[in-house]
Order: structure tokens, then C-alpha cells, then sequence
């Protein structure tokens, strides 16, 4: 089955929660199914890069324009969820399970920014 972003994107929009339930990496990751692409699961969501990259995904250069479908791995921040976090960016916005203001999913991550990486099948 080939990757279809706009199936993935719409599984997310409907699928998200009114905040979060800290299951950011299995919204994510189930949308991206729905889009046609099973990723090994991993324990934590900082931990999903190497899936993704495994599944067809690329790394995408730090500055680059983020396109629909692009998703973010973002590793955890002292004093935070341990997990790190793992969302997609519908065009407009961040989407885990639920609708995020920015990238970065709460204020303990904005303030904090910790190191992420953007992927993005092609």
C-alpha cells in the first residue's frame, strides 16, 4: 500500500482529543496506518525515528518549509515526560492526539524547545 498523507492527516483531524492524553506517539502513529504505512512500534515517542526512516521516511534538513504529512520526533526536555513527543503537521497546524498551538505541545516544551527532527515521505 502507498503512502497517502490526505487519509493520514483526515484519520488525525478526527481522531484528536480536546487536550492531551499523553498518547501522542499512538494517534500519530495510527493516522500514519491509516495512511498506508505500519510502522514498528517503539516504547516511547523519541524514540520513532528510526521506524520512520525504516518505513520510507527521510530526514528533513532543519529550516526546511514543512509540508503536510511532515512529522516531528522531539526528544524530552529535563523535568518533562520522559517519552518525548511525536506529532504530525497538517498544513496549518500541529496534531497529536489533539490539536496543538505550536510544534512544540505545551508550555514546559516551548520553554525548554529540546532537540527534534522533522521526517517526511516522499
Amino acid at each position: 500500500m502507498s503512502w497517502n498523507k490526505d487519509v493520514a492527516i483526515s484519520h488525525l483531524r478526527s481522531h484528536a482529543l480536546g487536550r492531551s492524553h499523553n498518547e501522542c506517539a499512538t494517534f500519530t502513529r495510527e493516522a500514519i496506518a491509516a495512511g498506508g504505512i505500519r510502522l514498528e512500534r517503539t516504547l516511547n515517542a523519541k524514540d520513532y525515528g528510526p521506524s520512520l526512516l525504516r518505513a520510507g521516511f527521510r530526514e528533513v534538513p532543519p529550516g526546511s518549509t514543512l509540508l503536510s504529512g511532515d512529522v516531528a520526533v522531539i526528544q524530552p526536555y529535563p523535568g518533562g515526560n520522559s517519552s518525548g513527543h511525536m506529532t504530525m503537521y497538517d498544513g496549518t497546524q500541529w496534531i497529536s492526539d489533539f490539536r496543538q498551538r505550536s510544534m512544540y505541545p505545551g508550555p514546559g516544551y516551548r520553554a525548554a524547545q529540546p532537540t527534534f527532527k522533522i521526517y517526511r515521505m516522499n
